[in-house]
């Protein structure tokens, strides 16, 4: 049976040698699935999803996951972590938003051969150090690993939201917006600038944020830009002036009330910090 005390908050488990199943863990765990024998299929409260051998799937927290069924020959290795532990090593803020957004549209999806040899290295590599004893860094370590492997996680999402086919227009529109706001935040904040490049109204892309994420296009604009502002602002071989004007604000001023309003405290009191 599998060791839950060995690292809080993270642990690899196998089907057949563990006796356990995914869908046990997913009140209180993201769930990582690699199925490796057989099929599975489960729902997420608005469709159902079928799974095979060499799929991925990945069950947030947020989720709901329901009418899971397991086929009599199914294997799978899955991969549990609480949302503490993903929280404390996740390495990069945007490639995690749009990989949440992404699993929300696509929970199940196939691994084709060199997404699938990424994953089974980085599993491999969970199961070599979860295997080791106990020491007073090992669940650095297992963060560590974690941080590999959501890099290599963001990689695969990469490659499948190019080839992404989905009748639901409103996960494309939105996939586009998150890519523009990445792209252009330094300089455009606005929604309306994003809707006119999509040719769509301000209005609308709001109704579509809020459909696929819940979150309303001016927080996603906000998202983006406090991360810049942030990275910007800790790179403290950069002067204000020089981060202002990267950022494209007209005057100093601006810049300082907008900091202010963004982060609760100056562009000083931020890096005196």
């Amino acid at each position: 049976m599998c060791q839950m005390e060995e690292i809080n908050g993270c642990n690899l488990l196998n089907t057949k040698r563990d006796g356990r199943m995914p869908s046990e863990f997913t009140s209180s765990y993201h769930v990582h699935v690699i199925v490796r024998q057989g099929q599975m299929r489960f729902s997420d409260g608005k469709q159902v999803y079928g799974s095979q051998k060499d799929d991925l799937v990945i069950w947030q927290m947020s989720n709901t996951i329901q009418e899971v069924v397991y086929s009599d020959d199914f294997e799978a290795d899955f991969l549990i972590a609480s949302g503490d532990f993903l929280s404390r090593f996740n390495p990069e803020m945007i490639w995690a938003s749009k990989g949440f957004i992404f699993i929300r549209i696509n929970p199940s999806f196939h691994l084709h051969e060199e997404s699938l040899r990424l994953m089974n290295d980085d599993f491999t590599l969970f199961r070599s150090r979860l295997d080791q004893p106990q020491t007073p860094f090992k669940e650095e370590v297992i963060g560590r690993v974690m941080q590999i492997f959501l890099y290599d996680l963001w990689t695969v999402y990469s490659q499948e939201m190019t080839q992404m086919e989905t009748t639901d227009n409103a996960a494309r529109i939105f996939l586009r917006f998150l890519s523009l706001v990445q792209r252009d935040c330094r300089r455009q904040r606005d929604v309306a600038y994003y809707a006119d490049v999509l040719c769509i109204t301000p209005k609308y892309l709001s109704q579509v944020s809020r459909s696929v994420s819940g979150l309303p296009a001016s927080e996603w604009i906000t998202y983006y830009v406090t991360f810049e502002l942030v990275n910007l602002l800790n790179d403290q071989s950069k002067t204000f002036t020089e981060v202002a004007d990267l950022m494209h604000f007209e005057t100093a001023s601006h810049f300082s009330r907008y900091v202010k309003k963004l982060l609760g405290e100056s562009p000083s009191e931020f890096r005196n910090k």
